[in-house]
């Protein structure tokens, strides 16, 4: 067998955390997502430490707008990475890992027993390192420019880590309202995450819809539509969602439908 497709194959075989270590993708990636993985890798380090302190001076703006030289895998590696970084980088806002969170993140993005270590060791590095949560954020605000739905899966997938301790404390919710802040949202994007996953009896369905109560029922079924099509699993997955993610998409598809379901009981709509 050639050796050249063996590692090709071996690479598309592999699961998106094995990936971003073992794999190439991370470092096309550029800026401060592709620095840290090279020294997660041990690759570099004069440079990676450069590149670092690049982005943190003047703020990331390496990769236009969605340029991926690594093609789709470049895309699963850099949002894996954002979730892995950024959460990272929220665990030392209360200074506190718990054994929930860490179960949390492994059952929740299925991290494969044999790549937990190299997971980890991204995961630490960024918890340790000196530079703010700032560069890597605006990176992968730029890289994911206009694609609201995958940034939306990133800011939910910190969510679940947040909130896997059973509750959500107040320097946790305000370091993710400036992550939402960063990547875009206005603070009622970031009110209808953040409701989805805090209140006590369940979101409002028009607020998970977008719209308010007085929007008209042709308005409510465009937008349950919308949403459908745009936070559909095989959508977000064809635009770099990694397959590890698919139960979070699953989870999003299945909230957007019970808050239209919930409507349109309410309301008659057939």
């Amino acid at each position: 067998m050639n050796v050249l497709f063996a590692t090709k194959s071996l690479i598309k075989s592999m699961s998106i955390w094995g990936k971003i270590i073992g794999g190439t993708a991370g470092f096309a990636l550029g800026g401060p997502l592709g620095a840290i993985l090279g020294a997660a890798a041990g690759h570099v380090v004069d440079r990676i430490k450069h590149n670092i302190r690049t982005a943190r001076i003047g703020g990331y703006t390496g990769t236009a707008q969605g340029s991926f030289p690594g093609g789709q895998d470049a895309r699963q590696v850099a949002f894996a990475t954002a979730v892995v970084v950024l959460s990272a980088k929220m665990a030392k806002v209360d200074g506190v890992v718990s054994r929930d969170e860490i179960n949390a993140f492994k059952r929740v993005f299925h991290i494969p027993p044999g790549e937990e270590k190299n997971v980890g060791r991204l995961f630490d590095m960024a918890r340790k390192s000196s530079d703010g949560f700032e560069p890597y954020a605006q990176q992968i605000a730029l890289l994911f420019r206009g694609e609201r739905a995958l940034l939306e899966g990133i800011l939910e997938a910190l969510y679940q880590i947040a909130m896997a301790d059973g509750a959500l404390h107040p320097a946790e919710k305000d370091y993710l309202h400036k992550v939402a802040t960063i990547f875009g949202f206005a603070d009622v994007d970031f009110d209808r995450v953040h409701h989805a996953y805090t209140s006590p009896g369940g979101p409002d369905p028009y607020e998970q819809l977008g719209l308010g109560r007085d929007a008209s029922d042709d308005d409510l079924k465009a937008a349950h539509r919308k949403l459908s099509r745009e936070n559909h699993p095989d959508t977000l997955m064809a635009k770099g969602m990694p397959p590890e993610f698919i139960e979070q998409a699953n989870d999003k598809m299945a909230r957007i439908n019970a808050a239209w379901d919930q409507i349109r009981k309410e309301r008659g709509i057939r």
